[in-house]
């Protein structure tokens, strides 16, 4: 199963289409909040795929969730923007949460700075800004053994 990640899109469609269209064997997308209107739109045009989003901080008119629990590929996949776990000061309370739900991969945004990480057997991505020059988003692979390869493209 591949997984397209995306977060802090902030009103960027080129860099979106872009990422969408870089990656159209993903079999789902998560979008880890602040771009509303752009997860609307990947609800729109990516109809086969699976879709996951969560509310940002910038996020006003959003009727999405703070935080989701999605199992994909055998894996629990806990999301979250991490406005509301301090995540621009630290990860740990957003590892802590991740904990809380049994989960194996943690997906988050806000930061703006792409990373991705393994930490006591959760994986861990932020796949940064998918909006202007420095524009990325992450990819998550899971084998059918159950491997979990996780990267971070920078869109050109």
């Amino acid at each position: 199963m591949r997984i397209l990640v995306l977060s802090d899109t902030h009103g960027d469609f080129h860099s979106l289409k872009r990422a969408l269209d870089a990656r159209t064997d993903a079999d789902a997308i998560i979008h880890c909040g602040d771009g509303f209107e752009q997860f609307k739109y990947i609800q729109q045009t990516q109809a086969d795929k699976i879709i996951v989003g969560v509310r940002g901080n910038c996020d006003w008119s959003s009727d999405l969730p703070n935080t989701e629990l999605v199992e994909l590929g055998g894996k629990r996949i806990f999301v979250t923007h991490g406005h509301l776990y301090q995540a621009k000061f630290t990860v740990m309370n957003l590892i802590y949460a991740a904990r809380e739900q049994k989960a194996d991969i943690l997906l988050f945004g806000h930061t703006h700075q792409a990373m991705t990480d393994y930490y006591e057997g959760l994986h861990i991505m932020n796949p940064g800004t998918c909006c202007g020059y420095y524009a990325s988003y992450g990819v998550i692979d899971i084998t059918d053994k159950g491997d979990i390869v996780t990267n971070i493209v920078r869109i050109k």
